[in-house]
């Protein structure tokens, strides 16, 4: 809230929920959409091993039971499950970026 273009669009009259929401909170968004796409992969990885502890029935212990009865077509399909699902979450986290930074443009 202290950098020079907050200070400059409020000197200039505009209001200060607009300055906050077209200034500040589209800027500062960025990071958290990064965090949030690294932590859906974090996410992933945690489910198998949550899975696993708990006896849980999922994705991720169908995995591990997959690779301790070495059924190859089961880890191959759950693992290009998982990649599938991060590439998409990836690609929504790029794409997310340009509705909050007008400087990034997807021609």
């Amino acid at each position: 809230m202290g950098e020079d273009y907050i200070r400059t669009a409020l000197a200039c009259g505009v209001p200060r929920h607009v300055v906050i929401y077209k200034n500040a909170i589209r800027n500062a968004m960025i990071p958290v959409i990064t965090a949030i796409g690294v932590q859906f992969g974090q996410l992933l990885t945690g489910a198998v091993i949550t899975e696993t502890v708990f006896s849980i029935n999922g994705m991720g212990s169908y995995m591990v039971n997959g690779v301790m009865s070495r059924d190859y077509p089961v880890v191959q399909g759950t693992i290009l499950v998982f990649a599938l699902v991060f590439v998409v979450v990836n690609l929504i986290t790029d794409l997310c970026y340009g509705l909050f930074d007008p400087r990034i443009s997807y021609k």
